[in-house]
């Protein structure tokens, strides 16, 4: 069923309160039947007590006066109890009118206590409490009566009442219910109305924390951090959509004006070949930033899945600082490394990490002016390989090191001017590093040079102690 949580909460209420209310007055009328049976045979008792006192008195003196006695007690009790007495041989002595109606013939007791039982004298109800007793040697049986009709009454009353005041109570109670979860629920019903002012036109709203710190609090506090982050994300896609759109712009505006230019006359065949040279690389590049869009794409969708498998650091390093050699070498830079070739393994995506790598070092050689140096280091600490990539290039501005990872970031100086890039590089290396549970952090000063380390923890905690180390240092690990 379709129902409002006030509507289930009232239906509860209604459950609970019939239930409770019915086993309350379940209680009360078991109680009161106990508390009436009690009160009954304990005056039934005391009746049966004042009978047997007065057969203490009268017994010796003969029957008739026993008779005599037990009728002046009868018409003192104004009450409606009776009694009967039997004398040794089975004979009534005497009985109080309503027996003697009723014509009950004689029961002998079996046990010394005493006994009671319920039974009718015509049309009223009785409790009748049954003993023996022995007065000057002789044994007599004595039947002392209550009526029970007055707290018949009472009981039957208490039962009216229940009938008529439980099911107004359950309802009254319910409805009262209906008005309190009314009132708990108001609340959320206010941070309904608030979210469905949200849209993506006016994500900038929030919803007002109440002052009780409540469950309702709470739940206003996570809205409005889904909110934030909402937005957040909003504006990351909203800025990513518009970059991608303007760095995809300029190459395709490129690439078509270069073929109408060609096609506007007649040429030799090496301006053709020019233009279709510029045509190439232009297309090269937009090719590049495609991938890297795709790439980030999938990343943020974790469709992405990178196949991580132990690795041997040391050859991936290897491979991407050959590669690194020889773009040095083609621009007229000087290139080191410092690597120990470790045994160690990593559990890694081996063409993610080497992608990682040459992204690092990619860099490195672009923004580094001819004549420049670059180098590449590796060392073990705390469990991590330490990768580090320095440069004497012309640096980051200090104002643009916290948003060199942001994508299609790049600083509006020398580095924009003289170099081309889409800006997703260092956001790609970094996604890969934090894939593999490492870090990535760039240290720079303009003009000065730029220090990349790469932090990856390896797969086991192998040590090598410094003999190892030395003979592993004389070995030739040159990685161009």
């Amino acid at each position: 069923m379709n129902l409002t949580i006030r509507a289930r909460l009232t239906a509860l209420y209604f459950l609970v309160l019939a239930v409770s209310f019915t086993a309350f007055f379940w209680i009360c009328d078991f109680g009161f039947r106990r508390s009436i049976e009690t009160a009954v045979n304990d005056a039934s008792r005391r009746n049966l007590d004042i009978v047997q006192r007065v057969l203490n008195g009268s017994v010796a003196r003969g029957v008739p006066k026993v008779q005599k006695e037990l009728d002046e007690l009868a018409e003192l009790w104004a009450n409606g109890a009776i009694f009967e007495v039997a004398g040794p041989d089975g004979q009534w002595i005497y009985r109080s009118p309503r027996f003697l109606l009723v014509q009950t013939p004689f029961q002998p007791l079996r046990n010394e206590g005493t006994t009671f039982l319920t039974t009718n004298l015509e049309a009223l109800q009785y409790r009748i409490a049954r003993q023996r007793v022995w007065v000057d040697g002789r044994m007599f049986q004595i039947d002392a009566a209550v009526p029970t009709e007055p707290f018949d009454q009472a009981l039957d009353n208490f039962r009216l009442i229940e009938k008529r005041f439980l099911p107004l109570l359950v309802i009254v109670a319910s409805l009262l219910g209906y008005w309190l979860s009314g009132r708990a629920l108001a609340p959320v019903n206010r941070i309904i109305e608030s979210t469905e002012r949200v849209g993506v036109r006016n994500l900038s709203g929030r919803l007002e924390v109440p002052r009780a710190k409540d469950e309702l609090r709470r739940l206003t506090e996570q809205v409005n951090a889904m909110l934030d982050r909402i937005e957040t994300s909003v504006k990351r896609i909203t800025q990513f959509t518009a970059d991608a759109s303007h760095d995809l712009r300029t190459p395709l505006a490129l690439i078509r004006t270069n073929a109408e230019i060609a096609l506007r006359r007649s040429r030799t065949e090496s301006q053709y070949r020019e233009t279709l040279h510029r045509i190439l690389a232009t297309s090269e590049e937009t090719s590049e930033l495609i991938e890297h869009l795709l790439t980030l794409a999938r990343a943020d969708a974790n469709v992405v899945q990178l196949k991580l498998e132990p690795a041997n650091l040391y050859g991936v390093l290897q491979r991407a600082g050959q590669k690194a050699n020889l773009l040095a070498l083609g621009k007229g830079l000087t290139f080191s490394e410092s690597v120990v070739p470790y045994s160690h393994t990593l559990l890694a995506d081996e063409a993610a990490l080497e992608r990682l790598f040459m992204t690092v070092l990619e860099n490195a050689v672009k923004y580094t002016p001819s004549g420049g140096h670059i180098a590449l280091g590796m060392h073990l600490e705390d469990g991590q390989a330490i990768i580090e990539v320095s440069d004497t290039g012309i640096g980051i501005a200090e104002k643009d090191l916290p948003h060199v990872f942001e994508r299609f970031y790049r600083a509006d100086q020398v580095r924009s001017r003289e170099t081309r890039g889409s800006g997703l590089g260092l956001s790609i290396a970094k996604w890969i590093a934090e894939r593999h549970n490492g870090a990535i952090e760039i240290e720079s000063r303009a003009e000065k040079g730029t220090k990349v380390t790469i932090r990856l923890p390896l797969a086991n905690n192998m040590h090598l102690n410094d003999r190892e180390v030395d003979q592993l240092k004389e070995r030739p690990t040159s990685l161009a």
